[in-house]
């Protein structure tokens, strides 16, 4: 639990003052996602030092080149950081709430984020499609956290089914990803739990135009988090 603290009050301060050191990187996109990279690599070392949490991941080679839709596992903030390294040009998409944060908004917003308010019925997937175009257009991986919330250790929730509207509409690879950071990276709370966090890349799956056969594969891929686990 001390190293927990620790870790926690080390990724505060570099936030804070990275990000106010590293402020004329917004005024470029690819500056403020170079130094995102720098920021979050930084951070999944020093949660390596300090806790003992590494991680590794399996099938990068099934990631396309150029825009795609990643469909990832949320458990914890692990996995923004890691896809925050692993991927080219990532957009995530975030509700609306986070827009408000210091610092960590600026960033999310030169970095193109899709920001987006989950109450807001059929409006929120017009808006959503239509800024993740603008994204893919400008060659971003949009990833999705289709679940749509945070999941614990060995659940797996329902897909949102806005989720296949979205992967017709945008009509590019839809890459699923799981993980099992949730029992590294506890929440709520600041303990993290020494040990390895796997995170597992899958083959794109069908075409969203059969919206069953898109699903079926999708959950599938995503409800395979407990045996990454194993």
């Amino acid at each position: 639990m001390i190293r927990s603290v620790l870790f926690l009050i080390y990724m505060f301060l570099v936030s804070l003052v990275f990000g106010l050191i590293a402020m004329p990187a917004l005024l470029k996109r690819e500056w403020s996602i170079a130094f995102s990279k720098f920021w979050a690599g930084h951070l999944l070392g020093a949660l390596q030092l300090l806790c003992g949490v590494h991680d590794k991941v399996i099938g990068t080679e099934n990631i396309p080149e150029g825009p795609l839709l990643v469909a990832a596992k949320h458990e914890s903030m692990w996995e923004t950081l890691r896809l925050t390294v692993l991927l080219d040009r990532p957009s995530f998409v975030l509700k609306k709430e986070l827009k408000h944060w210091p610092i960590f908004s600026w960033y999310c917003r030169a970095n193109g984020f899709i920001f987006i308010d989950r109450d807001a019925g059929t409006k929120t997937l017009r808006d959503m499609t239509a800024q993740a175009k603008a994204r893919m257009a400008d060659g971003h991986q949009v990833v999705i956290f289709p679940e749509g919330t945070r999941s614990q250790p060995g659940e797996v929730l329902p897909l949102q089914p806005g989720v296949a509207a979205l992967a017709k509409a945008l009509g590019v690879p839809t890459v699923p990803m799981t993980h099992d950071s949730g029992k590294r990276w506890l929440q709520p709370g600041p303990k993290k739990e020494p040990g390895l966090i796997t995170l597992k890349v899958f083959p794109p799956v069908p075409d969203a135009s059969n919206r069953k056969a898109y699903m079926k594969a999708l959950e599938q891929a995503i409800g395979e988090q407990q045996e990454v686990a194993a």
